[in-house]
């Protein structure tokens, strides 16, 4: 007994160090009291680390406290209990009391009787404190991963509260809410797993490398579309200063006690090492960031998946052999990746596991991290089942509305509002356009854009179309109708008129448009010698004997006259171009003419006399040389 106390002192050494010097911070989700009156408003509630909270969403119901089996520590079939809830009533959400047995059998067993949620009221008076899973308890396992439901601690002066309101005989509703569980402040997720190489670890290790495997496909879809940012993490310790020469330390560490993980089996003497395992989770990690820096992050989910299923330590390939072949059949850079890894033997930091180190201590809203494994989103801690569904809807929690990817809107992620009633919003079943947006936290009733085209309104009983091009989308709302091959809209794309009734027709423009009856109403086609016929939004208008209609001026004139017109007409055009082509040779031919004549001018004239621009020639002697 006591060689094993001193095999392990420096890891309970370790471990004291930790829990001093941790900073825990407990995920909340917000609950409402709707009734009574007395204990109506808005408290804190712990979200349990297991079962499946509603990222995203919200739930209502009825609280119920049983009458036995208050801790719910034993099935409640045992004393003939049933909380499942009747068509048309309100959820159950089951109180029970803290204490004598785990948190995650309470909500087991209220699970199994019905409840949709569950309350537990803290026994002490304390700030609230996360319900975790028992750690290593294979019994507990088996039902852990099949809780489905909610749960939540609540403290003990409001658990108090709502007991005193049901024994008081009032019914209590209240609303659990997880809209605002993780931020989501732009349409990009960033997200990290701490997570652990180990496949020995037990009952939750198990569970992990289950996760990464189901949940890799949807991790690279969302990856590779750039909708999330996502980044692997390991967990390392330090071997306290006093023991860094000791047997433990040198087989659980590397470079020198600064990094270390415990022994995968317990026991020192045989099997693998502490160290191997950090080691690999180095490999993990600069697998990584060698892929990241190719622009292709996502190749982590495929090393770590292939190499728990070809390098498994039951077998015994838990190895760099093996690791190499896995890396080599995903095309990695080997020697980009051995010089991220360094030297694990040398006396000094390695920058990879330091950053790790200093990235464990908790920062703004997220505490330390210490408990593997651990899924961070958007720097919020997340609580709850480590299962593919489940995770997958707090990360569609975190985009921002209206901006999530088709993954997220999934009916087996999310229910969609639009297909029932149009979710209430305005749409205009004619054109097939609807302002109803469905998103993860559930319908949004905005007006849309449609090929180009914004619509204005409310969203709720109003939208129109606004803005050039208006008018082809569905008319812009106004009026239109086809007639004989003959179409009319009564559409402008005017900013004061939006409906006007085209030429030919009278009404608002917008629900009906009537034909003018032109000739009735002695609009046009009035002369002695016209005839008139009214057509669909114009009308026909023909003289009688060998006259013809001119349209602008509504009247009749004699065919022959117009043709004559028409020809002498023709002549004069021809006259007239003729002339201007005459006049224009004539300048031409006269201004080259007259550029000539100056030419010669200019010639004659300098034989006689110099020009200004020629230099003076001396023709006499100066007397007074002589």
């Amino acid at each position: 007994m006591m060689k094993q106390l001193l095999c392990c002192l420096p890891w309970l050494l370790l471990s004291l160090l930790v829990i001093t010097e941790a900073r825990f911070v407990v995920e909340k989700n917000s609950l409402s009291v709707t009734s009574p009156e007395s204990i109506k408003g808005t408290h804190d509630s712990a979200i349990g680390n297991f079962g499946i909270p509603q990222y995203g969403g919200s739930m209502a119901g009825t609280v119920v406290y049983p009458k036995e089996n208050q801790k719910s520590c034993k099935e409640f079939s045992d004393f003939s209990i049933s909380f499942k809830s009747q068509p048309g009533a309100l959820p159950t959400f089951l109180l029970v009391d803290r204490g004598d047995c785990f948190f995650a059998l309470k909500v087991w067993n209220a699970q199994k009787a019905g409840a949709s949620a569950v309350l537990v009221a803290d026994n002490v008076d304390e700030p609230l404190i996360t319900m975790d899973t028992p750690e290593e308890d294979v019994a507990s396992a088996k039902y852990i991963e099949n809780i489905t439901i909610p749960s939540a601690l609540v403290t003990k002066g409001f658990g108090e509260k709502l007991k005193k309101a049901i024994s008081g005989g009032d019914m209590v509703n209240l609303n659990l809410d997880w809209r605002e569980a993780v931020p989501h402040p732009d349409d990009r997720v960033e997200y990290e797993l701490w997570t652990n190489s180990n496949d020995e670890c037990g009952v939750k290790c198990d569970m992990l490398m289950e996760f990464v495997k189901d949940f890799k496909g949807a991790a690279q879809i969302l990856e590779k579309g750039g909708f999330t940012q996502f980044r692997p993490h390991y967990i390392t310790w330090y071997c306290p200063h006093t023991f860094t020469l000791s047997r433990q330390c040198k087989s659980q560490c590397i470079n020198k006690g600064r990094y270390c993980a415990p022994d995968p089996e317990q026991d020192f003497s045989s099997g693998y090492d502490g160290k191997d395992v950090v080691v690999e989770n180095l490999r993990q990690l600069c697998v990584y960031k060698v892929a990241n820096e190719t622009g292709k992050p996502w190749v982590w989910w495929d090393y770590v998946t292939d190499f728990q299923i070809r390098c498994p330590m039951k077998e015994k390939k838990y190895n760099k052999d093996c690791a190499d072949s896995v890396i080599k059949s995903l095309g990695i850079d080997s020697r980009k990746l051995d010089k991220c890894m360094g030297d694990p033997d040398a006396d000094m930091d390695n920058p990879v596991l330091k950053e790790e180190q200093d990235a464990q201590v908790g920062k703004g809203s997220r505490g330390d991290v210490t408990i593997l494994p651990t899924l961070v989103v958007n720097n919020r801690q997340y609580r709850g089942k480590l299962e593919k569904s489940a995770v997958l809807k707090a990360l569609c929690s975190g985009f921002e509305e209206t901006t999530e990817p088709a993954i997220c809107l999934s009916t087996d992620v999310e229910s969609n509002e639009c297909l029932d009633k149009n979710g209430g919003c305005w749409q205009d079943k004619s054109a097939n356009i609807t302002a109803c947006k469905d998103t993860f936290r559930g319908r949004v009733c905005e007006c849309p854009t449609v090929d180009g085209v914004r619509f204005k309104g409310d969203g709720y009983s109003h939208c129109e179309p606004s803005g050039p091009g208006r008018c082809t989308i569905n008319n812009g709302g106004c009026w239109h109708e086809e007639r004989d091959g003959h179409a009319f809209s009564a559409c402008v794309d005017k900013d004061s008129v939006k409906c006007e009734c085209p030429p030919g027709f009278k009404g608002d423009g917008i629900k009906k448009c009537e034909d003018i009856n032109e000739c009735k109403e002695k609009k046009a086609c009035q002369c002695p010698e016209c005839s008139c016929k009214n057509t669909w939004g114009s009308y026909e208008c023909s003289c009688s004997g060998d006259l013809l209609y001119m349209r602008d001026h509504d009247t009749c004139i004699s065919k022959t006259g117009a043709q004559v017109r028409s020809a002498w007409a023709a002549v004069w055009l021809i006259m007239l171009s003729l002339g201007l082509a005459a006049g224009g040779a004539y300048l031409v031919y006269k201004y080259r003419l007259r550029q000539y004549m100056d030419s010669e001018i200019r010639a004659i004239m300098a034989q006689y006399m110099p020009l200004d621009s020629q230099p003076e020639v001396q023709n006499h002697v100066n007397d007074e040389r002589a």
